[in-house]
């Protein structure tokens, strides 16, 4: 039976179409991420110290990072639309909504208390935890890695049960600040050509020495580069 050529070049296409990796599969085998589940306490996971904070506080914390770091997302990664940052953090803020109220009325509650009770100073610290918290997550040299890695988490937070949003947190917060670190093709490694990069210092966002109101001061801490 003779197959019209329109036919095989159809198929021929498809089959192409089959086999092309997603348009946000930045690398053919991108490097593992995943990492253990984490309670907020161990250094570096909620961006600055939290110094005698509860379980439920540094869970609420876990929780303000992972909506910081999904809205960082929404707003540097609309470069990659089948990423979908920008429509899932809208739709995660209205799903999770009473979550993320109560976690930052947890924080609020915490820096109020650091502060003897005072509420404005409590506020002004709470303001500047959440501007450093932000700004942990900005990268530009990760980009890619970052966006894919908060893509893929700001999915799986739509299935979230309500009031679960922080268990997530517990389970990625690691695998998202694996992310700020710049990564190479993993597919294509041999003894002769390396990965990009071997490892990375991470600023040390929770050494208070470190800033200057709410700006990451270098000349007082080493700068993050390739060690």
């Amino acid at each position: 039976m003779l197959v019209p050529r329109f036919a095989i070049a159809l198929a021929g296409m498809a089959g192409l179409c089959a086999a092309a990796p997603a348009s946000a599969q930045f690398f053919m085998k991108p490097m593992s991420l995943a990492g253990e589940r984490t309670l907020g306490d161990e250094p570096g996971m909620v961006g600055p110290a939290l110094p005698g904070a509860s379980r439920d506080e540094l869970r609420a914390a876990l929780v303000w990072n992972l909506r910081a770091a999904l809205n960082v997302a929404a707003l540097q990664c609309q470069f990659e639309p089948t990423l979908l940052t920008l429509d899932n953090y809208n739709a995660i803020l209205r799903d999770h909504e009473g979550e993320l109220r109560s976690s930052y009325s947890t924080l609020e509650k915490y820096f109020v208390r650091q502060a003897k009770n005072n509420k404005k100073a409590g506020q002004t610290e709470l303001d500047r935890f959440g501007t450093r918290v932000y700004s942990g997550f900005s990268t530009v040299s990760a980009q890619h890695t970052f966006c894919a890695t908060a893509g893929d988490i700001g999915h799986d937070a739509l299935y979230v049960k309500p009031g679960a949003l922080g268990d997530l947190a517990q389970d990625r917060m690691r695998e998202l600040r694996n992310s700020l670190v710049p990564r190479g093709e993993q597919q294509f490694i041999n003894a002769r050509r390396q990965p990009q990069y071997q490892s990375y210092r991470f600023p040390n966002f929770a050494d208070k020495k470190c800033w200057k109101k709410d700006v990451y001061v270098t000349k007082r801490c080493p700068a993050p580069g390739l060690s």
